[in-house]
């Protein structure tokens, strides 16, 4: 079987592990139309009800952000809208391929930028909920694109970029090994064994520093929970929602983040790069910042919503991970988090609460579980950054130490 082949079977198997008769909803980039074909084809194969693609074209999104009136980036499109709150209702499960060029939205204004996007998180509020809460299974992917893999290979051609992309994205999801399925397999219980370290251990606050500043405090609410690997919907279906994925994540306490971080790594975030910044906390919100690069875009993401100033998840990466090992800046979030610890602005995952389903929204803000229209993951991990944790008993565990998992020494 092509590898390629191979990847677009472990995304509907494994990654959203499609069901029979279930509805899949596919939203691609149309210059990775042709796998978006092959994961369809996949996916009708597999016995899926029906296969929708919803396409994007990043070209015709910054058209619109340069010369559309106002009025046409705040108000969201009703038919859209439909579109989304009656695929999630009608139990849909989502694959996303995520390939954007990561400065597609240079010198665009970010204040229309953050408009159309505020507008588009009310609007599909309801759906975003569903999906980090798990309801519907998800999973977000990657393929080459010309002015991605350029962006990172930039010293190659355009047909040796996009060949080395495809490369590195086989190896990364294990695509490239004889028998993927059985790899994940084996991955998976690795992250299990960090998750149980973390549980075991009954860490409820970490404590990270490292030589770029990182000098930050995070609390843990009470009944939080780690997870990583593979997550379940409500009626026990395991999906993957990240592929690759190498980290282990959970929920900070909203209010008890204090101290700063570093960022170690460029953020994409709507079309711009984010670059050299910091952030510092008090009482769980970003009191300061500032970036070399991209500050206005930070400054928009900070004042989407009176949430996005404070966090929504700390994940645990070991600097020594396959994907970090490569030594790759991919300017892509779903890669350069999973090659590094990272935070994320925004709205924290409900599942990172034990039992979360019996929670009503108000005792889940009562827990210290913030609520955001936006999730914006950021990466500060390096080679020399120190966990030290707190258990429930006030003792001090080493979590991490020169940028890895103590126990794995």
């Amino acid at each position: 079987m092509d590898l390629i082949e191979k990847y677009a079977r472990l995304i509907v198997k494994t990654g959203v592990n499609l069901q029979k008769n279930q509805l899949l909803v596919i939203s691609s980039p149309i210059e990775t139309a042709a796998f978006a074909k092959m994961v369809a084809e996949v996916a009708y194969k597999e016995g899926a009800g029906n296969v929708v693609v919803k396409w994007e074209d990043d070209e015709l999104a910054k058209i619109r952000y340069l010369y559309a009136p106002d009025q046409a980036l705040v108000n969201y499109p009703e038919w859209e809208q439909d579109f989304y709150l009656k695929t999630v209702k009608a139990d849909a499960a989502y694959i996303n391929i995520y390939a954007a060029d990561p400065e597609m939205f240079k010198g665009v204004d970010p204040e229309r930028i953050a408009k159309a996007q505020k507008a588009a998180s009310i609007a599909i509020k309801e759906y975003r909920e569903r999906r980090m809460s798990n309801k519907n299974r998800w999973a977000v992917v990657s393929v080459p694109t010309e002015s991605w893999a350029k962006k990172v290979f930039p010293e190659l051609s355009s047909e040796a970029a996009i060949e080395k992309m495809w490369e590195v994205i086989l190896k990364t999801v294990r695509a490239d090994l004889e028998n993927p399925l059985e790899a994940w397999e084996g991955h998976k219980r690795n992250l299990k064994e960090r998750i149980h370290f973390m549980h075991s251990n009954r860490i409820v606050s970490l404590h990270f520093t490292n030589s770029l500043g990182t000098d930050l405090k995070i609390d843990l609410p009470n009944e939080h929970q780690w997870l990583g690997g593979s997550e379940h919907s409500p009626d026990g279906v395991e999906f993957i929602a990240n592929m690759p994925t190498e980290e282990i994540f959970t929920v900070p306490k909203k209010t008890a983040v204090n101290g700063k971080v570093v960022a170690s790594k460029p953020l994409h975030y709507n079309g711009n790069l984010i670059e050299d910044f910091y952030l510092t906390f008090k009482d769980g919100k970003v009191v300061e910042y500032d970036a070399k690069n991209g500050l206005e875009t930070l400054k928009k993401l900070i004042e989407t919503d009176e949430g996005s100033a404070y966090l929504g998840e700390v994940a645990l990466v070991p600097f020594d991970s396959p994907i970090s090992s490569m030594n790759i800046l991919f300017y892509n979030t779903l890669y350069d988090e999973n090659a590094s610890c990272h935070l994320a602005l925004g709205k924290a995952y409900p599942v990172n609460i034990k039992n979360s389903d019996n929670y009503s929204k108000e005792e889940l803000t009562e827990l210290g579980v913030n609520d955001s229209l936006v999730h914006a993951d950021f990466m500060f991990g390096t080679r020399d950054l120190v966990i030290m944790g707190t258990t429930d008993e006030g003792q001090e565990v080493k979590v991490f130490e020169n940028g890895n998992f103590v126990f794995e020494k």
